[in-house]
């Protein structure tokens, strides 16, 4: 059965590998597995957490596709050692709900394989935060995984496996009704 999937590019940056990237994985991915749909974060205008709301806010449509989604994978360049702040800003608004219990897989990508696991290590605390499913392995790109502005075979055969990954995972969800993470910290009573 054929899941929805998002995935969230936390990039503002002109388009460039990242977005090629994620744009072709979605074209790519198998229809039978999941409708792959990319939310570009730079296309998109979102409050600030805690602050009055912006003109022309888009927060709670990109909340509404968040909910709608069966899986979600984030995309992230490396920046400062972490994920990105525009990245950061919408999960801060994000209601716990709307990740709960959801698959989610992570990509990052840096310029070397020295910042491997910085947007990995901190947007799965983050994500863990909200009880989400995750996938097993991330993948990480860097500058070795492309020619011509272009990722090689093996880098987007990894993109590939982890979507395949987040709609198998997706499936085990609705069809054990749910797969239950520990409850995040703000959920609990007490």
């Amino acid at each position: 059965m054929s899941k929805r999937m998002l995935i969230i590019l936390g990039s503002v940056t002109p388009p460039g590998r990242m977005h090629r990237t994620v744009n072709e994985a979605a074209q790519r991915s198998d229809a039978s597995l999941a409708t792959v749909e990319v939310l570009d974060l730079a296309a998109v205008r979102t409050g600030f957490a805690g602050a009055a709301p912006v003109e022309g806010d888009e927060t709670a449509g990109v909340i509404d596709r968040l909910r709608g989604a069966d899986a979600v994978l984030f995309a992230s360049p490396v920046y400062r050692g972490s994920f990105t702040g525009v990245l950061k800003n919408l999960l801060d608004v994000v209601p716990v709900e709307a990740l709960e219990g959801k698959p989610a897989g992570i990509m990052a990508m840096g310029n070397t394989r020295d910042h491997a696991l910085g947007v990995e290590r901190h947007l799965r605390d983050v994500l863990a935060w909200f009880g989400v499913i995750h996938a097993p392995t991330a993948v990480f790109l860097s500058a070795a995984d492309f020619e011509a502005g272009v990722p090689k075979a093996e880098a987007a055969a990894d993109l590939d496996g982890l979507i395949a990954t987040l709609a198998l995972l997706a499936d085990a969800t609705s069809a054990t009704g749910r797969i239950l993470p520990l409850r995040p910290p703000s959920t609990r009573e007490g």
